[in-house]
């Protein structure tokens, strides 16, 4: 029965590397954004050319303005938060929100679409044993 153990202990590999969780790391203000989606998710759009956040890759048509086509849901930064210090490392704390999960792009439904990864992984290493055991039999 050692092709169980096998299979057994690879299904159980699989199914704990899917349940790790991922980390998100806030900016902390002191280098231009990676991106405009970053610059976008820390309230930023429309950065000035010389701005501690701007960067050329930012900057698309070199007008001088990087992130300047902001998504339909964007949300500016409270400016109130840079003067009242916003704790370590410049992250701010939001309160509501409707989720506990972290600012990684994750919504109520990553869960849900987790468990289903989760659960086609298991049918699959099923099978495997199945069909594994049916060749053994013949």
């Amino acid at each position: 029965m050692i092709p169980f153990r096998t299979s057994a202990a690879a299904l159980l590999a699989a199914v704990a590397l899917a349940a790790v969780p991922a980390t998100a790391v806030a900016h902390d203000g002191s280098h231009p954004f990676e991106n405009c989606t970053e610059a976008y998710d820390n309230g930023y759009s429309n950065i000035a050319k010389g701005d501690e956040h701007y960067g050329k890759h930012l900057d698309r048509d070199n007008d001088g303005v990087g992130c300047d086509q902001p998504p339909s849901d964007f949300v500016p930064r409270d400016e109130s938060d840079d003067d009242a210090g916003a704790g370590a490392g410049g992250a701010k704390e939001e309160s509501g929100g409707g989720t506990d999960l972290a600012e990684t792009g994750g919504s109520d439904t990553t869960p849900y679409i987790a468990a289903g990864g989760g659960a086609v992984v298991l049918l699959g290493g099923g099978l495997m044993i199945a069909a594994r055991k049916r060749r053994e039999n013949r």
